[in-house]
């Protein structure tokens, strides 16, 4: 018999084990080829396998059990079935996977080409994104956690300091962070059901279509951050890249036009009123997540992480020019 792997071959194994036996039962025959089964992502902040028309997540670690529980009944609700991919439940099937961390189960949808960005769904993703800022928050869903964008900044920039702050483009990824308005936890201003993490990763279709087919409409996936918010932080990425030149004009009033024609409610007659900070704010992030990675990598930044990184410093030259001449 052979010996059970320990540490992140573990993971991979037990969760591996969730899926199968969620498809064909703890005892049921797999005859499914290998292109539909294997490890999607295998990163610190979530761990996913797929095994044939499902896909089963380990959650990152210290995720806390009652806003996880609360994020998967919200999007297991009627209200967001058109939005949301829904939780499936998991099989029976012996021991959780280690270190405790909470796993789900999920109908398979094929992901956004990124070889064919030309076809990248922009305006389906407005739509949605409209569709889940408009649904008013369900009064029997529980305690609704905040949505974690404006933390995620912050993890960011703490992961940056840790992993490198003696980096040369650290200290401008640190002055930009400091233009940006202190985050108020207890702030009542405009509030709705967010997703938390938006960008074309998250998007899916067909999901539960038969094998080979990805027809069907566009739908968002994890839920790790969903939660009540300022909607406008769902169309910071999107914003930030259109202000560092990486999103081009007409994809940016594609999707921005698309989502208020939608009736999205984040932003009025002047979107950039309130996306300004937030899009600054996930400058900022990508920015120092692409610091701590390529420190980590041994490599140089790439291209787009350097644009990032110069957008950052015209944020803290444009916010000190603001600043010094406000004061005189």
């Amino acid at each position: 018999m052979p010996l059970a792997r320990t540490g992140p071959g573990a993971l991979l194994d037990r969760l591996a084990a969730v899926a199968r036996d969620a498809v064909h039962g703890p005892d049921g025959r797999c005859d499914c080829p290998s292109d539909v089964v294997g490890v999607l992502a295998d990163r610190e902040d979530g761990t996913v396998v797929r095994h044939g028309g499902l896909v089963a997540k380990a959650h990152a670690p210290g995720t806390d059990p009652e806003e996880h529980g609360a994020r998967l009944a919200l999007a297991a609700r009627a209200e967001v079935a058109g939005v949301l991919v829904p939780p499936l439940p998991l099989p029976d099937s012996g021991p959780g996977v280690p270190d405790g961390r909470p796993v789900s189960l999920w109908a398979y949808g094929p992901p956004v080409d990124p070889a064919d960005p030309d076809a990248a769904p922009w305006e389906e993703a407005a739509g949605l994104l409209a569709l889940l800022h408009r649904t008013p928050p369900p009064a029997t869903a529980g305690r609704l956690p905040e949505m974690r964008a404006p933390v995620k900044v912050e993890l960011a920039v703490e992961r940056m300091n840790r992993a490198a702050a003696g980096h040369p483009a650290t200290a401008t990824v640190l002055a930009a962070w400091r233009t940006l308005p202190a985050r108020d936890p207890a702030a009542t201003g405009h509030r709705a059901l967010c997703h938390g993490d938006f960008h074309l990763g998250q998007l899916v279709r067909g999901v539960g279509a038969p094998q080979g087919r990805s027809a069907g409409p566009w739908r968002l996936i994890d839920v790790d951050d969903l939660g009540l918010g300022d909607p406008a932080w769902d169309l910071a990425r999107p914003a930030a890249w259109f202000a560092a030149g990486i999103l081009p004009p007409e994809v940016w009033s594609r999707f921005l036009g698309a989502y208020l024609e939608a009736g999205g409610p984040a932003v009025g007659a002047d979107p950039w009123v309130r996306l300004d900070a937030p899009a600054r704010a996930l400058t900022v992030q990508t920015a120092a997540l692409a610091v701590a990675k390529s420190t980590a990598e041994g490599r140089p930044l790439d291209e787009v992480e350097v644009v990032m990184i110069d957008t950052c410093a015209r944020i803290a030259g444009d916010r000190t020019v603001s600043a010094a001449s406000a004061s005189t």
